[in-house]
């Protein structure tokens, strides 16, 4: 049996992997969520408080996604969603994890591909130079459009409700605008050549509205490494929600069983 870390993306908590965590225990495996830094609280507390998603950065959430996996006993299977998958790449670049796989990634630095969805969907937050600092949400409309618009409208305000909060302004402004055109490395760069990053599968979502599949697919060829396995899947019908919405038990199987394969 292997060790699983499972990185959640923005907008959600650790709580959107609770059927993946007892799904994958079931089968024997030990499940680790880690939360974001200043996440560890319940969802209603962090629509109260929204202050620790604010503050966040990208290089602290990584540095605390770090100590969680180099304190287990084996290297894991990583297995991010949206920035989670992000978050996963630059992980796997650090050197760690077994295996990788990204499910509706968001992007590295260095993908220039924005398919209108992706402005459509981003763009409650891109709309006002104040939100860089804030913590910015969605309206229920806005995240039906984003995440869930592959279900009914009970199913997607049942998810709303549950699992939904605000996001670090600036992480969405960072990878949205500027990490493509400021000069320098930025907080999402990673090596799309070191030879030496573990297996990455990315699973990209038909239906995604806020990461499309072209933002994926572009993704996944940026990498050259020599002798590295980087391989891509598109499953039609899915949305963003993919990890939740009906029929996650596939999505679920196929990253475990191609993690499991190449770890």
């Amino acid at each position: 049996m292997s060790t699983i870390v499972l990185i959640h993306g923005l907008w959600v908590t650790p709580r959107s992997w609770e059927h993946w965590v007892s799904y994958y225990e079931a089968k024997g495996h030990t499940v680790v969520a880690p939360a974001y830094p200043g996440f560890e609280v319940e969802v209603e507390a962090l629509r109260e408080d929204p202050s620790p998603i604010a503050s966040l950065t990208v290089p602290e959430t990584i540095a605390h996604l770090e100590k969680v996996i180099t304190a287990l006993p084996e290297k894991p299977i990583l297995i991010g969603h949206s920035f989670g998958g992000t978050l996963t790449q630059l992980l796997l670049d650090r050197g760690h994890g077994a295996a990788g796989v990204v499910i509706d990634s968001a992007p590295t630095e260095g993908i220039r591909v924005t398919p209108p969805s992706q402005i459509k969907s981003l763009f409650p937050i891109l709309n006002n130079p104040a939100k860089r600092h804030q913590a910015a949400g969605f309206t229920f409309e806005q995240w039906r459009y984003s995440f869930t618009n592959t279900v009914s409208e009970e199913e997607a305000r049942a998810a709303y409700d549950r699992y939904a909060i605000a996001a670090p302004g600036s992480w969405v402004w960072a990878y949205g605008l500027i990490a493509n055109f400021k000069p320098g490395k930025q907080e999402t760069w990673v090596n799309y050549h070191n030879p030496d990053r573990a297996p990455l599968l990315f699973i990209a979502g038909g239906e995604d509205h806020i990461m499309p599949p072209s933002v994926n697919r572009s993704n996944a060829h940026h990498y050259k490494g020599e002798g590295t396995i980087t391989e891509y899947v598109e499953v039609p019908g899915r949305s963003h929600w993919t990890c939740a919405e009906p029929g996650w038990e596939k999505i679920a199987d196929r990253a475990l069983e191609w993690g499991l394969r190449h770890a």
